[in-house]
């Protein structure tokens, strides 16, 4: 994980300090930096990306601890749960396009209430998508992040003694969400810490969902950064280097604040838990926790149906709610472009995905075998790529790549989709694997097994389940990647993602229906695969099941 994020920093502080051989720019030279504060845009794209980052963080985070802490161990909450694999699934392009098509002007929202409450004909001229504050951005960054969230906090759930600690203290007349955010939300943040930090860091750069939902003049840092990538001028590859840079220093000056604010929030909570306050008012919290809760949830699942829709559409004019009819003329008319880009995606995802699983099942089981868990250092080792953004390091990488001629076929763009699905893969069938009975390992080595039988006969087939689940995670980060593809592949690449957000600016919503419907089904696949697989296979071993 050290090796690409090492490598792209590096390809990236070279031409940021003008020495670029490759392009005649011989350094070193302060031009780029020079440029990059003299754009007049500079201080409101890093305000833009500093404000988003920090809104998306906090009311995701807010959000799953009050819906945790008022609604765990519920009915409501199990639903939630049920909802969670299709909501990961669904790549942040797509939910983006779905949320737009949702809250447009001309949008779904507006048209059931166009014209008999509203008494419009035409959709009314307000700038909903793409507003100067990023509040659209923000909104399909919460949807997006809260499932992932509350993914981390019931994995940490299992590592707390969640149920024993409420009891305790609601036994001395605590109400259920004092006595959880005095008890348990501690302990459950040390675990969750840091996931908390690539969603501050995935929010404050990410492009694909700032291209579709986030205001383009200016835009946030890692879209001007992207653009500068793309300038036909080579002199600009300076100054996206420099722009890079600037976005990893504002990251790590956001992590810095975040890590303050924790100190802090913590002592302040010392002091309330201390106190003895029972805090009776905040059981009001409850019913707007759960609205917030499924209003994300619905706000995607929504954006998808829209999407459909669109995909299907006729002639569907404003303000009416559904169109004249239902057609594949969309699909047919996109069907040569589609299948090309489907079968890249699958490649690329099956391939990285596959390499993720082997290192991730040979790392496990060498900690195994050892007996020696993954330590803090090597967790945030894990972590690092998700950590420092995207457009800090992959302009230097694809720099380095084209300087060593490796920037050719899929097979960069594969190894880069592999930093990126690896953590996930690890962190997802991590648990399950240590959980594992390890006298099951004892029996078979007893029988004469060895080692490599007990993992490839007994182990493996165990933890069939685990290892598809674990798999289709990756296929759908996979399926999502935008910026790896973009720039490792040189534009040369086409995948679902970057076809679908290429023709973001087209305004043709029946083609990003399509392209957008293909993207989800194409990471919901593997989840359903790895539901019926084992069902299948073990339909005679009860116990296998999961």
């Amino acid at each position: 994980m050290l090796g690409p994020v090492a490598a792209g920093l590096w390809g990236a502080v070279l031409p940021a300090f003008g020495h670029l051989p490759a392009a005649g720019f011989e350094g070193p030279s302060l031009e780029a930096w020079e440029r990059l504060f003299g754009w007049a845009g500079i201080w409101p794209a890093s305000l833009l990306s500093v404000t988003t980052g920090f809104a998306a963080t906090g009311l995701s985070l807010v959000i799953v601890t009050l819906i945790t802490a008022g609604w765990w161990g519920t009915r409501p909450f199990a639903w939630l749960e049920r909802a969670l694999s299709p909501l990961l699934s669904v790549p942040h392009a797509a939910a983006a396009f779905g949320i737009a098509f949702l809250i447009a002007p001309s949008g779904w929202a507006m048209r059931l209430v166009s014209p008999w409450l509203t008494g419009m004909e035409r959709p009314p001229d307000v700038l909903i998508v793409g507003d100067p504050w990023g509040a659209a951005m923000v909104a399909g960054l919460v949807a997006k992040e809260v499932p992932f969230l509350l993914l981390m906090t019931l994995a940490a759930l299992g590592q707390v003694r969640a149920r024993s600690s409420l009891f305790v203290a609601r036994s001395m007349g605590y109400g259920r969400m004092s006595a959880w955010l005095k008890t348990v939300f501690p302990a459950i943040y040390a675990q969750i810490r840091l996931p908390v930090y690539v969603v501050l860091a995935y929010s404050m750069s990410v492009v694909d969902v700032a291209l579709i939902l986030g205001p383009s003049t200016p835009a946030t840092l890692s879209v001007q950064i992207v653009r500068w990538m793309s300038d036909p001028d080579l002199a600009m590859r300076l100054v996206a280097s420099a722009g890079a840079l600037w976005q990893l220093a504002l990251v790590i000056g956001a992590l810095a604040l975040w890590r303050l604010g924790e100190i802090v929030v913590a002592r302040r909570g010392l002091v309330w838990a201390a106190g003895g306050s029972r805090a009776a008012w905040l059981e009001s919290l409850r019913p707007p926790a759960l609205g917030l809760a499924s209003l994300s949830a619905i706000l995607v699942l929504a954006g998808l149906a829209i999407l459909a829709l669109w995909s299907f559409a006729g002639i569907w004019r404003f303000p009416e709610a559904l169109p004249d009819a239902l057609t594949l003329r969309s699909w047919s008319r996109h069907s040569g472009g589609l299948g090309q880009a489907l079968s890249d995606t699958a490649m690329i995802a099956i391939l990285a995905t596959a390499l993720a699983l082997v290192l991730t099942i040979g790392c496990l089981e060498a900690e195994f075998r050892r007996d020696r868990p993954i330590g803090r250092t090597g967790l945030w080792l894990l972590y690092l790529p998700l950590i420092v953004p995207q457009t800090a390091f992959l302009p230097g990488l694809q720099t380095l790549l084209l300087r060593v001629g490796a920037d050719r076929g899929a097979g960069p763009v594969i190894a880069a989709h592999l930093v990126f699905v690896l953590p996930y893969v690890f962190l997802s069938l991590g648990d399950p694997w240590r959980a594992w009975d390890r006298r099951q390992a004892v029996a078979a080595a007893t029988l004469g097994a060895s080692p490599l039988r007990v993992l490839l006969g007994v182990r493996l087939p165990m933890l069939l389940r685990p290892v598809l689940v674990a798999g289709a995670i990756g296929m759908a980060v996979s399926v999502g990647q935008y910026l790896p593809t973009l720039l490792i592949g040189g534009g040369r690449v086409a995948t679902l993602t970057t076809e679908a957000v290429a023709l973001s600016s087209s305004g043709d919503r029946r083609a990003i229906g399509v392209f957008g419907i293909a993207q989800t089904l194409a990471a919901l696949l593997p989840f359903a695969l790895a539901t019926i697989v084992p069902l299948v296979l073990w339909r005679h071993r009860r116990g296998l099941h999961g």
